[in-house]
């Protein structure tokens, strides 16, 4: 990284931002970019085919500073994920999942089709070789009793005895996290945050569990109010990121240092 340093957030749009990030530099990117759902001033586009076209052309420059071993995650709709999904596809990365963020907290009160209650996480990765750490996102078994009852004996499956994993089940692709305004109820009241869109450090931090190693750099060019950045490092990972609001990068440094 020549131009830039690491374990820093910058004031910057995500493009020139992204001219000064090396090619081949980042083991991880994360990313939670405007949906075009009109929730703030950032999330305003004049027509569909302006918002696609903002979306190609970031992911235009994001993709190559990628390591060929990287991995790359990227928040969205339903909607908009799906013509993102083909979008990469057809830049020659590959598809791992299409995962669902059960947020417990549903976007609108729909009364004319279902109501959202969801948001698409997209992983894909640049090659066959990379990062899954797949023990350290393990999650708890869902059913006590039987689990504590194989502990001991275990369970007959396709003949063979099986034994409950002491670090727990495998991850799905359905995630169950609250949403940062339900986790910072008062009163039973949602406060009004900062940050529109706020997404939970424990779902980032499953994310870069997964995704990436201690001394890996990690990329977030929509950083917002730095969940990414605080994620790593937590996790002992060097973050570098932007986003175009002052205020939310200061937000994003204070949260930083009272870690």
């Amino acid at each position: 990284m020549q131009k830039l340093k690491i374990n820093k957030l910058y004031v910057m749009d995500c493009f020139k931002f992204l001219k000064l990030v090396d090619d081949n530099s980042v083991d991880l990117v994360i990313i939670d970019p405007p949906y075009n759902m009109k929730k703030d001033k950032w999330d305003r586009f004049k027509s569909t085919e302006d918002f696609f076209k903002f979306t190609y052309s970031y992911l235009d420059m994001l993709v190559p500073k990628i390591k060929i071993t990287g991995s790359f995650y990227i928040f969205n709709s339903p909607f908009n994920c799906a013509f993102i999904l083909k979008y990469l596809l057809d830049k020659g990365l590959i598809f791992q999942n299409w995962i669902t963020w059960d947020k417990r907290d549903g976007f609108s009160a729909a009364k004319r089709k279902y109501t959202n209650a969801q948001e698409t996480i997209l992983f894909f990765t640049k090659s066959k070789k990379y990062t899954f750490n797949v023990d350290d996102i393990r999650i708890p078994y869902e059913s006590e009793k039987r689990i504590e009852h194989a502990k001991k004996i275990g369970i007959i499956k396709n003949g063979k005895r099986w034994f409950p994993n002491p670090k727990g089940k495998l991850c799905t692709d359905v995630w169950h996290f609250s949403s940062e305004r339900h986790k910072n109820k008062i009163n039973g009241k949602t406060p009004k945050l900062p940050h529109t869109t706020p997404k939970p450090v424990d779902l980032v931090e499953r994310i870069i569990k997964a995704s990436s190693n201690p001394g890996d750099l990690v990329l977030d060019c929509f950083v917002g109010i730095g969940t990414t950045a605080i994620a790593a490092k937590k996790l002992g990972r060097n973050f570098i990121g932007c986003d175009i609001n002052k205020e939310f990068i200061k937000i994003a440094n204070q949260r930083l240092k009272n870690i």
